[in-house]
Order: C-alpha cells, then structure tokens, then sequence
C-alpha cells in the first residue's frame, strides 16, 4: 500500500473516531445543561441534543472529508506522522472550535432563560404603585 494512502487512511481513522467521542460526550453531558436552558422540557432538550450531534457530525465529518487531501506524497515513515501531526491537530483545533461555540451559544440562552425566570413582576399582584398625591386628593382629570 502507498505510504500516502495509509497516512490517509490513518487520518480518517483517527479523525472520525474522535468526532464520533466528542459528539457521544458532548449529548450525554450537554443533555443536562439543554434542559436546565430549556425549563425542564425534557422532550425538547432530548430533541435539540438530537438536532445538535447531527450538526456536529455533518459540519466535522464535511470539514474532515474536506480536509483528507495531502498536498504532497508521503515518502517515509516520518512524512506519515508528519503528515498526520498537522491534519489530527487542526481536525482537533476544529472539533474544540465547535464544541465552544455550542458552549457559548447554548449559555447565552441559558442566561437569558435565567433572567426572564428572575424578574418579578413591577407591582404586586395587590398592591398599588404609589403616586406623588397618595393619601391626598387626586388632582383634577386623573
């Protein structure tokens, strides 16, 4: 076999066995987090974890597929790990891109779901809003 294909070969290997860790890790664990961000519908945070690992795996495995081609042939064992080295650690430098990206998208939601759970309401239910003229007449046409 050409060292080149199996430098190829390795890398696919390598790279989806990775993006596959990284997905199964991230909706186990993100599931959890998707519900709090979501109120406890645990429906719809199974459902978006779903929607989410397949948006993972499509945009990784494109971007890995993308990435396979050498821009030179691979002559000796050293070309294969070098070769490798560089694609393996920006398919890595591309998962933690993306893993972060959900991270951060996912706590701007959870922060803002947070702060419409926080705010009360401006006047309670029986109370009044007190006025300048409270205990005094109202003034004419109020």
């Amino acid at each position: 076999m050409d060292r080149t294909v199996l430098a190829y070969v390795v890398y696919l290997v390598i790279s989806v066995c990775l993006t596959v860790w990284v997905a199964r890790t991230l909706s186990t664990n993100g599931r959890v987090f998707l519900s709090d961000v979501l109120h406890g519908d645990e429906r719809l945070a199974d459902a978006v974890n779903h929607l989410l690992v397949v948006g993972f795996y499509l945009v990784n495995l494109g971007f890995i597929a993308l990435y396979l081609k050498a821009g030179h042939s691979v002559h000796d064992a050293r070309g294969i790990f070098e070769t490798l080295s560089v694609k393996l650690g920006v398919v890595l430098l591309a998962l933690g891109v993306m893993h972060l990206g959900n991270v951060y998208v996912l706590n701007k939601i959870r922060r803002r779901g947070l702060m419409e759970r926080e705010q009360f309401p401006p006047v309670d239910p029986d109370g009044h809003t007190p006025t300048p003229w409270s205990g005094s007449p109202k003034p004419a046409g109020a």
